[in-house]
């Protein structure tokens, strides 16, 4: 018999892709959604197949967390809460984010799954100050500071409490956590761009040119490849696995887009704008102010740990641009309609 695996978030960028990853391997899969209404759009993302089944559970409550788990042999925690972005309280996302994968790894344990990944974030393994020299990797953790974007402390508070909940867990259930850096490639549904949406500002002319922003850019396949490879590994057990892809400046991005696709790409901006345009644009537009701690950075993690143990390999990020525009423009979403 097939094994099963439970995807949280099915309704995600990355869970959807993990699903069909998962179904071409030949796992069963459930996975979840916040109503049984979100099943039909899933289904027609990922193709139907009778491998394919449904269990209602949200993050943010107990109900419906056991009946998931039954007889899941492994989940893959890549969703995420639905946190208050736009908060100026840090712990509309932090809470959310901490509690919701707490809840799900205590239901896995209270079902002995064999074995937990989740997705946290490079974010959380990063020095103070992007600006820093150097390369890291998944030793260093993040310290929380009030200072940081809620975001960037969700994301590590959240995956400090699922392995402090595991330091004192006796049990057969054993976690994995898969740390991406910028996720982009693909997209399977016009109705879920996840986090391309910087893509589609660049191919829709709203942008008048390109941050100083480097972004580890990894493919939405590579990671979702990773996460399978986490999943069955026994050397994975315990660990924590860096999946930041290469690192790319913005006007690089710009670059690769012109290069691959032509007049299709004639609105892409390429000239870089400077630093401080930027902040005082973001104290204007909130979609800016999470970047302008990222302007100017030069740390990088390190993915050797991953293709030492894992035999991961991600693809280079200008292919992956590339075809994450060529996906944006064949479901013809490569307009920003958040941008109008």
């Amino acid at each position: 018999m097939a094994e099963t695996v439970l995807v949280t978030g099915g309704t995600g960028y990355v869970g959807g892709w993990a699903i069909v990853a998962l179904l071409e391997r030949g796992y069963d899969v459930r996975t979840t959604v916040r109503s049984l209404t979100k099943a039909d759009a899933v289904r027609a993302a990922v193709a139907p197949r009778d491998q394919l089944t449904f269990a209602v559970a949200d993050l943010m409550d107990d109900d419906g967390w056991d009946a998931a788990m039954a007889g899941v042999d492994y989940v893959l925690h890549v969703a995420s809460p639905l946190g208050d972005e736009t908060s100026k309280d840090p712990d509309a996302l932090i809470i959310p984010a901490r509690d919701g994968a707490l809840r799900v790894l205590k239901a896995a344990t209270r079902a002995a799954v064999k074995r937990v990944v989740m997705t946290s974030a490079a974010n959380a393994a990063s020095p103070a100050s992007y600006a820093e020299d150097g390369i890291t990797d998944e030793t260093l953790w993040t310290v929380d500071d009030p200072k940081l974007p809620a975001y960037r402390r969700s994301k590590t508070l959240a995956e400090k409490a699922v392995w402090d909940f595991m330091a004192s867990y006796d049990g057969p259930t054993e976690l994995t956590t898969v740390l991406p850096g910028a996720v982009l490639g693909p997209i399977l549904s016009a109705d879920n761009v996840g986090t391309t949406r910087i893509i589609q500002r660049m191919l829709s002319g709203k942008m008048p040119g390109a941050p100083k922003i480097g972004l580890e850019v990894v493919d939405v396949r590579d990671l979702v490849d990773l996460h399978i490879r986490a999943m069955l590994s026994p050397e994975a057990a315990g660990e924590r696995f860096l999946g930041t892809g290469e690192f790319i400046w913005m006007r690089e991005v710009a670059a690769a887009l012109k290069a691959g696709l032509g007049d299709q790409a004639k609105s892409v901006p390429t000239r870089e704008l400077p630093n401080f345009v930027v902040r005082l644009a973001s104290l204007t537009d909130p979609s800016l102010r999470a970047l302008t701690i990222s302007l100017g950075r030069r740390n990088r993690h390190s993915t050797a740990k991953a293709e030492r143990i894992l035999g991961w390999k991600p693809r280079p990020a200008a292919q992956t641009v590339v075809e994450c525009a060529q996906s944006l423009i064949a479901h013809g979403v490569a307009r920003d309609r958040m941008a109008g």
